[in-house]
């Protein structure tokens, strides 16, 4: 839980700005491509590097450690923001906790696969995407709460600012976690990883567990080469598609103009405001159903469903815009979408991720999905102030409609399932898809 916790600001960190995107935009006079890509998008960018950098301190100097400085970032970035007078200025710091977004989509996957028992190692990491969505669902309520108790030009201040007690909370318990036992062990440090393992799954074989990752390691050369290995080729290719398919629903560049896009739909101001409370609601009860179904059914039975609710309900809200059908229908819509992409994607994906690359290279591997998964999510929301004032929200809404159409054709005949394989047996597994890749 603790681990998870990573998650949890994660999730408040890229909705809090939902509630002030428009304030801001009028505050400091913006255009549309300013205020996409640099108010509300550099914290999108922040992500990006902080994926793309991320494994280098998770491998160096350990998951745990790197988890901390997660932490800081987000203290110092809660409180710059709010703090600052200008956009160049709330900007910086906004990049600073996408840093941290971005490390912590490869830290704390990787640290709670790297200690969970396989039985359990899809609900346990799913806690991370839980605490994803309940991030989401408190910064939404927050958002609503202060705008109502606080009318005041600089309201906005609070809203992002309040993050930093979170992320203090967090940064303090932290410390108290274990390091990972893979990690210990590719360092040699055998004595600790032992005293680890024997507490988070006594039931392992612990000296078969040394034997298989020591082995990994001595082969090592290059990480970085080594990932582009053909025999690492089917899961890179698996990585990349998920990571890829999560941004093309449009989900963050939903979460992110939540409230403009419900003023868009017919809504007033403060309806807009109350329906994003209940899209974080709908969120987090379906992840949560996504997280008791995931070692029962299957990663690939999820992201399934997932697809096809994303279809159904992508082309309701596209038709809404496209045929004039505003008002009290797109609410109930936009909650299936958000519901398909919980019980689905929002599930599956840093579960998955974290699953499919032997011990050695699990944390660039979740580095490199980390960072298709940020790009996207960086030019997307970027984008979405423009697309909507040229081409209309109905368009853009159908063209993820058709992306996650592709989606569904990805899951059914190329993604293999993973439930309840011991990670270095699944590794092994997916080497040999390469070279027979087939469905």
């Amino acid at each position: 839980m603790v681990s998870a916790l990573a998650g949890f600001l994660f999730g408040f960190d890229t909705v809090v700005i939902s509630g002030a995107d428009q304030t801001l935009q009028n505050l400091w006079g913006s255009s549309d491509q300013f205020h996409g890509f640099w108010i509300m998008g550099s914290a999108l960018f922040g992500t990006v590097i902080g994926a793309l950098l991320g494994s280098i301190p998770t491998n160096k100097i350990g998951r745990k450690e790197t988890l901390i400085l997660i932490g800081i970032l987000y203290v110092l970035s809660a409180i710059g923001s709010a703090s600052a007078n200008n956009p160049y200025l709330f900007g910086l710091f906004r990049f600073i906790g996408g840093l941290g977004v971005g490390a912590s989509t490869i830290a704390a996957p990787v640290y709670i696969s790297e200690i969970s028992p396989p039985k359990f190692r899809g609900r346990l990491v799913g806690l991370y995407q839980f605490n994803i969505v309940f991030g989401i669902l408190i910064a939404f309520l927050s958002n609503y709460l202060i705008s109502r108790l606080y009318i005041s030009p600089n309201a906005w201040r609070i809203m992002i600012g309040i993050e930093a007690i979170p992320a203090l909370i967090y940064s303090i318990l932290v410390f108290k976690i274990p390091k990972s036992p893979r990690w210990l062990i590719t360092k040699n440090r055998i004595p600790e990883a032992k005293k680890v393992l024997t507490i988070v799954d006594p039931t392992k074989d612990i000296n078969d567990l040394i034997n298989n990752i020591q082995s990994e390691t001595n082969k090592s050369i290059n990480k970085i080469s080594a990932i582009f290995n053909k025999k690492y080729r089917f899961a890179l290719m698996l990585t990349f598609f998920i990571a890829f398919f999560n941004q093309l629903s449009g989900i963050n560049a939903f979460l992110y103009y939540a409230p403009r896009i419900f003023e868009a739909g017919g809504l007033g101001e403060e309806s807009a405001l109350f329906s994003s409370v209940g899209v974080g609601l709908v969120n987090l009860l379906f992840t949560l159903l996504g997280i008791v179904l995931i070692d029962r059914y299957g990663r690939k039975k999820l992201l399934f469903l997932g697809s096809i609710g994303y279809v159904i309900s992508l082309s309701l809200v596209s038709a809404t815009f496209l045929i004039q059908w505003k008002g009290s229908l797109l609410p109930p819509f936009f909650f299936l979408f958000i519901a398909a992409h919980a019980i689905g994607q929002g599930t599956v994906i840093w579960v998955y991720i974290s699953e499919i690359f032997p011990n050695l290279l699990r944390d660039i591997g979740q580095s490199f999905g980390s960072s298709v998964h940020w790009i996207l999510a960086w030019i997307i929301p970027s984008l979405i102030p423009f697309l909507f004032t040229s081409i209309g929200p109905g368009l853009v809404f159908s063209i993820f409609a058709g992306m996650m159409f592709l989606q569904l054709l990805f899951v059914i005949w190329v993604m293999p399932e993973t439930k309840g394989i011991p990670l270095e047996i699944l590794s092994k597994k997916l080497e040999r898809k390469t070279n027979s890749p087939k469905p």
